[in-house]
């Protein structure tokens, strides 16, 4: 049971830095640009499909754009808006509910109260309701996203503080003299690095999926981007003729989050006190 923690490390890792070497190098990965349009030979099946005549290892789409290009260019806006999406919220979250945690009062009661209201509505609800007024763009597309899931990280990191701050290494640094502040940057808030680590990995599956549903609608990065989202949405219209439009990159994102789910899987095992003393 112990090596399988490992393993779900491993492969979920594995699978998220290929991605990552997908995104950084698609100029070199790709074999052709993503934007090329070869009307004569749009909807070419994969190669094979066509024992080996075809020159399209996955297809093309109904403007001739070949499928690996696409897709391989698509992992860049979904591991960046992710990443980035991680990134801000979780700076924004963690802010907000270390102080709240923390000094109680006043600063509790506003931050508690702003969270409720966000939780009130489904997050991909606040997220199209955001980019319908912002319109479309990368930085739009992670705004919308950073607020509609910053409050996840500041309940847990509340939660977190509100039990450090009575411990015993706490009280020791105040009655030495610590300033609040020192000790809370100091003593508390690395303290919550575990559960926000574990809570961030899960949430950028969150967000890969919602940026994909957000492109599937129009909502999300411009239409000249390659993305897989939006690759859906093309493909639908042709999902009885040229089912590989939708296929492929469905499966890019069911690969995408399952690594990365796998991961979390495995570092929650880790690094939860619990579930170690479980094992």
């Amino acid at each position: 049971m112990f090596s399988l923690r490992y393993l779900k490390i491993w492969v979920g890792g594995a699978i998220l830095l290929l991605l990552c070497v997908c995104g950084l190098a698609a100029p070199l990965l790709a074999p052709r640009d993503p934007q090329a349009q070869t009307l004569e030979d749009r909807l070419r099946p994969p190669r094979w499909t066509e024992n080996g005549s075809s020159a399209y290892l996955l297809g093309t789409d109904n403007l001739g754009r070949d499928m690996l290009s696409r897709i391989i260019y698509g992992s860049r806006i979904s591991l960046m808006v992710g990443a980035a999406t991680v990134i801000f919220a979780g700076f924004v979250g963690c802010a907000l509910g270390a102080v709240a945690g923390y000094f109680g009062r006043t600063a509790d009661e506003v931050v508690s109260k702003v969270s409720e209201i966000f939780l009130a509505f489904p997050f991909l609800l606040i997220a199209i309701a955001i980019m319908a007024f912002l319109g479309q763009g990368v930085g739009n597309l992670i705004m919308a996203l950073m607020l509609s899931r910053w409050v996840q990280y500041c309940r847990v990191v509340r939660g977190e503080v509100l039990s450090i701050r009575e411990r015993d290494f706490v009280t020791a640094a105040k009655a030495l003299g610590a300033k609040d502040w020192y000790v809370l940057l100091r003593h508390v808030v690395p303290n919550t690095f575990a559960s926000v680590t574990v809570i961030a990995t899960f949430g950028m599956a969150i967000v890969i999926i919602t940026e994909a549903s957000l492109s599937f609608l129009g909502l999300g990065v411009p239409v000249h981007i390659p993305t897989w989202g939006s690759m859906l949405s093309e493909g639908r219209s042709y999902i009885n003729r040229a089912p590989w439009l939708t296929i492929f990159p469905g499966l890019a994102i069911f690969i995408t989050v399952f690594g990365i789910n796998l991961l979390g899987d495995g570092l929650r095992d880790i690094l939860d006190p619990k579930l170690r003393r479980q094992r």
